[in-house]
C-alpha cells in the first residue's frame, strides 16, 4: 500500500501528523474547546430566515468582500474591544485558521520564517510549514508565561518575518500581558526594520473567556500588529467555521491579494450575521462558561492536582507521572479530555455543569485508585 512519505509531498511535510483530536463515543467529552451549550431557538429560526433569503439567490456569487459581514464584525468588537474599528479594519474567512493561512500567504511562504512561544496552538506551526514558511519555538517561562527577556532576544536573532502571540494561550490558558505584547512587537520591528519590519499576530481565539481586556487597543498606530477572533467559541458556532481579524486597513488590503475568490459563501455570511443579532445572549452563556471554568480550578486544585490559571474556557491541569496513562484513566470513566502532549499535563474544556461534575469525579476516582 502506497504511504504518504512514498508520494512526492515537500520535505518539510514528511513525517507530520494533521491535526486533529479524537473524536471517541462517551458520555461526556471535553476536549475540542467547544461551546456546549446548542444556539438558542430564537436564533436558529434567524438562521433559518437570513439562509433562506440567501437560498434565493444562491446562483449569484455571494458579495466577495462581506462588506455587509464585516460592518457587523467592527460593531462587535467596537462595543467589546475597548477600541473602535471600522469595516475597513475587519477581514472575515472560514475560521480563524483560514485567516492565519491568509496572513502567512502574505506575509510568510518561503525563504521567510515564523515564530511562536510553545506549547501554543499547533496549528500555527502546522499552517507555517503548509505554506512553505519557516517554523521556529520560542521559550515559555515554567509557568507557561512567555519568558520576555528571551523572546526578544529570540526574535533579534532569528529576525522572524512573523510572531504569533496566542492570548489567551491554548493549551495552558494563559493571557499575555500588553506590556509584554509591546516588547515583543518593538522587537520585531527593530530585527526586521530593513524589510519594514515584522507582522506579529496576537490570537485571540478565547478572548471574550479572558479576565483581561482585550488586546485590541494595541493596533492603533501599529500597522503590523493583527488581533485575529473566532466565532467558534464564545459564539458556540464552531460547525460555522468563521474567523476574522482586526488590524490596520492596509493588512485587509494585503490578505485580498491571497483569498480566493468567493471564499465565503452566502449562507455562512447570512448565518453569521444572524449569530451577531444575539450577541447579548450569547455572551451570557460565556459568563456561565467562564463561572464553571474558575469552579474548576478552584475544585482540582482542591483535591490535590496543579492547575494552571486560566483565562480561555478550558483549564491545563496535571502534573502527572504519565499524562497519556492519566488520560487512558479518565476516559474509561467515560470522560474525554485532551492530552496535547505537553509532558505531565493534560487539558479539560468547561462544560455543563453536569458534564463537568462526571469530569470531577472521574477525577478523582482515577487519583484515588493512584494513591
Amino acid at each position: 500500500m502506497t504511504k504518504i512519505d512514498d508520494l512526492p509531498i515537500r520535505d518539510e511535510l514528511r513525517g507530520k501528523s494533521p491535526y486533529g483530536a479524537p473524536q471517541l463515543d462517551v458520555p461526556v467529552r471535553l476536549n475540542t474547546n467547544e461551546n456546549p451549550y446548542p444556539l438558542p431557538e430564537p436564533l436558529v429560526r434567524r438562521i433559518a430566515e437570513r439562509v433562506t433569503e440567501a437560498a434565493r439567490e444562491l446562483n449569484r456569487y455571494p458579495d466577495r468582500d462581506a462588506v455587509e459581514l464585516r460592518t457587523a464584525l467592527a460593531a462587535y468588537l467596537t462595543r467589546t474591544g475597548g477600541h473602535e474599528v471600522t469595516a475597513a479594519n475587519v477581514w472575515a474567512a472560514n475560521g480563524s485558521n483560514e485567516v492565519i493561512q491568509q496572513l502567512l500567504q502574505t506575509f510568510g511562504g518561503p525563504g521567510r520564517t515564523a515564530i511562536g512561544f510553545e506549547p501554543s496552538y499547533s496549528m500555527h506551526g502546522l499552517i507555517s510549514r503548509g505554506t512553505g514558511t519557516g517554523w521556529l519555538s520560542g521559550p515559555r517561562n515554567d509557568d507557561f508565561t512567555i519568558d520576555v527577556e528571551a523572546a526578544v532576544a529570540a526574535i533579534g536573532e532569528h529576525r522572524p518575518d512573523v510572531v504569533f502571540i496566542c492570548s489567551p494561550n491554548n493549551p495552558t490558558g494563559t493571557a499575555v500581558a500588553a506590556e509584554t505584547v509591546l516588547a515583543l512587537y518593538e522587537a520585531a520591528q527593530a530585527a526586521r526594520a530593513d524589510t519594514g519590519g515584522a507582522l506579529v499576530v496576537v490570537d485571540e481565539a478565547y478572548g471574550e473567556f479572558s479576565h483581561r481586556p482585550s488586546l485590541l487597543p494595541l493596533i492603533e498606530g501599529r500597522p503590523n500588529l493583527v488581533v485575529s477572533r473566532t466565532m467558534s467559541k464564545a459564539f458556540g458556532a464552531a460547525g460555522l467555521r468563521l474567523g476574522y481579524l482586526a488590524a490596520d486597513p492596509a493588512v485587509v488590503d494585503a490578505v485580498q491579494l491571497v483569498r480566493l475568490p468567493y471564499h465565503l459563501s452566502s449562507v455562512t455570511q447570512a448565518t453569521a450575521l444572524a449569530a451577531l443579532e444575539h450577541t447579548d445572549t450569547l455572551l451570557k452563556y460565556v459568563e456561565q462558561l467562564k463561572a464553571e471554568r474558575d469552579r474548576l480550578v478552584d475544585e482540582l486544585r482542591a483535591i490535590g492536582c496543579e492547575v494552571v490559571d486560566s483565562d480561555a474556557n478550558f483549564v491545563q491541569f496535571g502534573r502527572f507521572e504519565d499524562q497519556h496513562a492519566t488520560w487512558q484513566a479518565i476516559l474509561d470513566q467515560g470522560v474525554l479530555v485532551r492530552d496535547n502532549g505537553v509532558p505531565g499535563w493534560l487539558r479539560v474544556t468547561a462544560g455543563t455543569p453536569a458534564e463537568n461534575d462526571a469530569f470531577l469525579d472521574a477525577v478523582r476516582a482515577v487519583l484515588k485508585e493512584n494513591r
